[in-house]
């Protein structure tokens, strides 16, 4: 990140000024007349009051997407020429890469280096590779009978509902709408309540990079009321979540009393990391593992939330993790310096403690944290939170808590940490540290999860494929796989 110091950022803050206008067909469209505050997390003040999407405005934003998808140049283009406006987005949310991050870090908690070198990081990366992948897709053409000609071509799905949360709002809404329009899509994006200003920035910009009218719309609203009229939408032809589990069901739901639509959804996680005792550095993969679970506040569907340790060292692993968390630094998400931020609201942060009491209830040691922090900022702060002599049959083990609360469970031989990570409704991630190449794989297939990170945790790139299985979800977001999602294979047969 650039040299920025607090002071300067604080300054930037008073100085910011984002519309809550819905973006819709191209324009900024106030919506009729209903809107909520959008409040920062960081200090419990208002950013900006945010049109607060009804059915109409939605229909309106349907309306546009489906003008454009039927009628208009986007789907025509040649895919070059999309892969270009992809590459101008990535360019211009490059040169907005303050005002973005500042955006997210208000509006979410996350600290500010964050925003900017990962979060902005991984949305503007996710635009730039669809946009240079645009032009690399290929048909097929089957080997068949001699007087026939088979041919299999992926054509774009159509409107595209996309339905996002607020932990990553611009790296999960890019992974959601850079594939889409690289296929010829069109787009309507809901961000969550919580984070909808970075949102209608991408709306905006995306339109500066030339993007036609109603290819990408941004509406702006609660699930109940705006997430379930683009998931009852006949005019929509795909949805694609990221959120809760409990959610998710709900558009599976709408799904089939609607149109049938397809449903792709990335969901919940209670994640195993497993520390053998011949992890390659001990240290290490104590360090990571508090990394993966204070990192973004805890607000991670893969964070790694039941680290499965063996008795041998458990000692010496949770002693290391207890230390960094007393050490860490919370603190204003503007201040450079800060490690972890604010949790996304009050509403949140009270949630989070009430399964830190459970815990306690439930007979889980407290090692660390435990409770709120920073009350007289105004803000949604808390101490991250380390539980042991947890058992696999406590809530802490098995709810997806989403904040920055650890439980670590012990294991004895490898057979019992296979049983105790797959023991879980979830199977989006888990890590394993080992020095045994053979262990490294048979456990790597043993484990049910989307993604596997053995010796490290959350590493990856854009090239490998992201999501989970069982409960928390189908289908995959990045890699040219999410292709998949936002296409449809047509079969043309011609007899010669």
């Amino acid at each position: 990140m650039l040299d920025i110091t607090h002071d300067d950022w604080l300054r930037r803050a008073k100085a910011l000024d984002v519309s809550g206008a819905h973006h819709i067909d191209g324009a900024d469209e106030p919506g009729g007349g209903q809107s909520y505050p959008a409040v920062s997390p960081r200090d419990g003040q208002v950013l900006a009051h945010v049109a607060d999407a009804q059915p109409a405005e939605v229909d309106a934003a349907v309306a546009a997407a489906r003008r454009a998808f039927d009628s208009g140049p986007w789907p025509r283009l040649a895919p070059a020429d999309r892969g270009r406006v992809l590459l101008r987005i990535a360019d211009l949310l490059e040169e907005q890469r303050h005002r973005l991050a500042l955006t997210v870090s208000l509006e979410m908690g996350k600290p500010i280096t964050d925003a900017y070198d990962i979060e902005l990081r991984a949305a503007i990366n996710t635009f730039r590779w669809y946009g240079q992948l645009a032009d690399k897709l290929t048909d097929e053409s089957p080997h068949t009978a001699p007087d026939a000609l088979a041919l299999v071509t992926r054509e774009p799905a159509g409107v595209v509902g996309a339905v996002v949360p607020w932990n990553f709002p611009l790296t999960l809404a890019s992974w959601k709408v850079a594939p889409a329009l690289a296929a010829g899509c069109t787009v309507v994006l809901k961000p969550s309540e919580n984070s909808p200003l970075s949102a209608l920035l991408l709306g905006r910009l995306a339109t500066e990079a030339g993007l036609p009218p109603g290819v990408l719309n941004v509406v702006t609203g609660d699930g109940p009321t705006a997430g379930r009229a683009i998931g009852l939408h006949l005019d929509v032809d795909v949805l694609a979540f990221t959120g809760s589990t409990a959610v998710g069901r709900h558009f599976l739901r709408y799904a089939a009393d609607s149109n049938l639509k397809r449903v792709w959804l990335e969901l919940g996680g209670k994640s195993p990391n497993i520390i053998l005792p011949d992890a390659p550095d001990l240290e290490k993969a104590a360090e990571t593992a508090a990394w993966g679970i204070f990192f973004n506040q805890g607000e991670m569907c893969t964070a790694p939330s039941r680290l499965l340790v063996h008795s041998s060292v458990a000692e010496r692993v949770t002693d290391t993790i207890v230390a960094r968390a007393r050490e860490l630094r919370i603190g204003d998400p503007l201040d450079p310096a800060t490690e972890m931020g604010a949790l996304v609201g009050e509403r949140h942060l009270q949630r989070v403690l009430e399964h830190i009491g459970t815990g306690l209830n439930e007979g889980a040691r407290l090692r660390a944290g435990g409770s709120r922090t920073l009350a007289d900022t105004g803000g949604s702060y808390l101490q991250p939170t380390v539980f042991d002599h947890v058992d696999p049959d406590m809530r802490l083990a098995r709810e997806e808590i989403f904040g920055p609360v650890l439980s670590v469970l012990t294991f004895d031989d490898l057979d019992e940490a296979v049983a105790l990570a797959n023991d879980t409704e979830y199977d989006l991630a888990a890590g394993l540290w080992t020095s045994d190449l053979s262990t490294a794989h048979q456990v790597s297939r043993a484990l049910k999860a989307g993604t596997v990170w053995v010796n490290c945790y959350e590493e990856g790139d854009l090239t490998v494929p992201f999501g989970g299985v069982k409960q928390s979800g189908n289908g995959r977001d990045k890699s040219a796989h999410a292709i998949e999602k936002y296409t449809e294979l047509k079969t043309t047969w011609i007899q010669l």
